[in-house]
This record gives C-alpha cells, structure tokens and sequence, in this order.
C-alpha cells in the first residue's frame, strides 16, 4: 500500500519571533495568545477567566513545545473505515508516546500550569511514563523588597529523571533565579541524565533570558512573550537582543513591566 508523502516527515512552525537571544530561546508570535494574554494581565479580570485564560495560554505553549522538541516515530493507525477499505490506514510521523515525561510543579505560580502540562501529557503520552514533581520554591527579598536569592522549602521528586523531558512551566520568568535553581537540583542531585529540559513561560524579560541562557545553556526556554518595557525607545525601535545589556524588564522590586501583575497572587487569590 503506498503511503501518503505529506505525513511522512512534518514541518511545524511555531511562528517565533527573530531576536539575537540564541537558539534555545523560542519567543512565539501569535496574535490570538498575544490577546489572550493581554486579557489575563487586565485589572478588569478575576477569577474564574483567570484560571481558564491560563488553560488556553499553556495549551497552545504545550502543543509548541510538543510539535518542536518530542521525540518523532513513524505510526500506523487503522481508522474505523478499515471495515469496508483496506486503504484506511493513517501511517505517518507521531509523537512517540513512549518518552518519558516530567513537569515540575513549582509553587505556587507554577502550580496550576504543571497540572494543565500533566493532565494533558496523560492523552498524549503513555501515562505510565508520565510524572508531576513538585518544588516549594519562593522569592527572597531584602527590606527594600529587591530580589536577592531563592528560598527553597521543600520538594517532592517521584523518581529518576534519565532519558525523560523535563518540562519547567513557570508563568512568569523574570530573574530567572528559580529556573537556575530548579535546573541545577535536576542536574546535579536527581538521578540521570534528561533527554531534555523546557522551561516554558507566558512572559519572559531580557534579564532572565541572559542570566538563564548563560548558566542553563542546554535548556529550552518558549514563551508567549517578550517584556522590555522600561528600554529606551532606541531599544525598542530594534530587533530584541540587539542591544541586550540595554535592554530593562524589570522595575526596582524585580517585577515584570508591562507583565501581568504577579500571577502567583492572582491564580491563588493569595496576596501575603
């Protein structure tokens, strides 16, 4: 029976934003999460359209991660009109379901995203194959309420992580010292090596991407969106990452402008 030639070897693509930020950073151009987004951020939206504004905005950054990184086979499925045609036969690429997956809750903005990444890895992949960590992790900041390290306060890891992908979904990526934090944990104290490690964000600004890329340089890193709104117009008027060490995301306190005003508080409606 021959086969179809347009399944055999599939091309997405994730509509990415250029920049000079490297090639593991994947900044996606979508007008429809670009709205969607926007909407999240609004002063005039509270739960529940929190929550589910969340839900689309990880799908579609799970759906990319997917198609652009997971691992490929080449599949063969019968269809119900098999009964009546031997021709009914879908053969083509396919993620391969046996990889291993992890997503890591990290609390508590992280917490409903890696649910959202779990529930949707267990139709996708083999669910036996599929875990859910978790990771307490939380900002420290001085008496001026500047960011000067992490607080870890606990975790639990359910195992190894060799040959698996290990996915960081993390709303807001703006210093970038939880992600290095967590990233070293997985390297260096759980077991084995993974495939690999996506870190995967709704909003992300220059300064995280330079001290990740530069202390995580295997990881994959996608995001909805770019935040440098406190640059100068000279830098703004340019091609993100042209003039990266100008570039500013970030106010006093180290959060995120425009940004989408702490998410962690918002998604738990918890504000201390």
């Amino acid at each position: 029976m021959a086969r179809d030639l347009q399944h055999q070897k599939l091309s997405p693509d994730s509509h990415e934003i250029i920049h000079h930020y490297g090639k593991n950073v994947h900044i996606l151009s979508s007008p429809l999460m670009l709205t969607l987004l926007s909407k999240l951020g609004s002063p005039a939206t509270f739960q529940p359209q929190i929550n589910e504004l969340t839900e689309m905005l990880y799908s579609h950054l799970m759906d990319t991660v997917v198609d652009s990184l997971f691992p490929k086979i080449q599949g063969r499925v019968e269809t119900r009109m098999i009964q009546t045609h031997p021709e009914a036969v879908y053969e083509g690429e396919m993620v391969d379901s046996s990889t291993p997956v992890v997503t890591v809750d990290l609390a508590r903005a992280g917490t409903y995203p890696s649910h959202l990444c779990y529930h949707k890895l267990n139709y996708l992949m083999n669910p036996a194959l599929v875990r859910q960590d978790h990771f307490y992790v939380a900002r420290e900041c001085n008496k001026e309420g500047k960011v000067v390290g992490v607080n870890i306060s606990g975790s639990k890891i359910g195992g190894g992580v060799d040959k698996a992908i290990v996915l960081l979904p993390d709303p807001m990526g703006a210093t970038g010292g939880t992600i290095v934090e967590v990233y070293n944990h997985y390297k260096n104290n759980v077991g084995g090596t993974p495939l690999l490690m996506v870190a995967m964000h709704l909003i992300v600004t220059p300064e995280y991407l330079k001290k990740v890329t530069e202390l995580c340089p295997d990881l994959h890193i996608f995001s909805l969106r770019l935040d440098r709104g406190l640059s100068a117009e000279k830098v703004l008027n340019e091609v993100p990452g042209k003039f990266w060490s100008e570039e500013k995301g970030l106010n006093q306190h180290q959060y995120i402008v425009p940004g989408a005003g702490g998410l962690g508080e918002i998604l738990n409606n918890s504000y201390c």
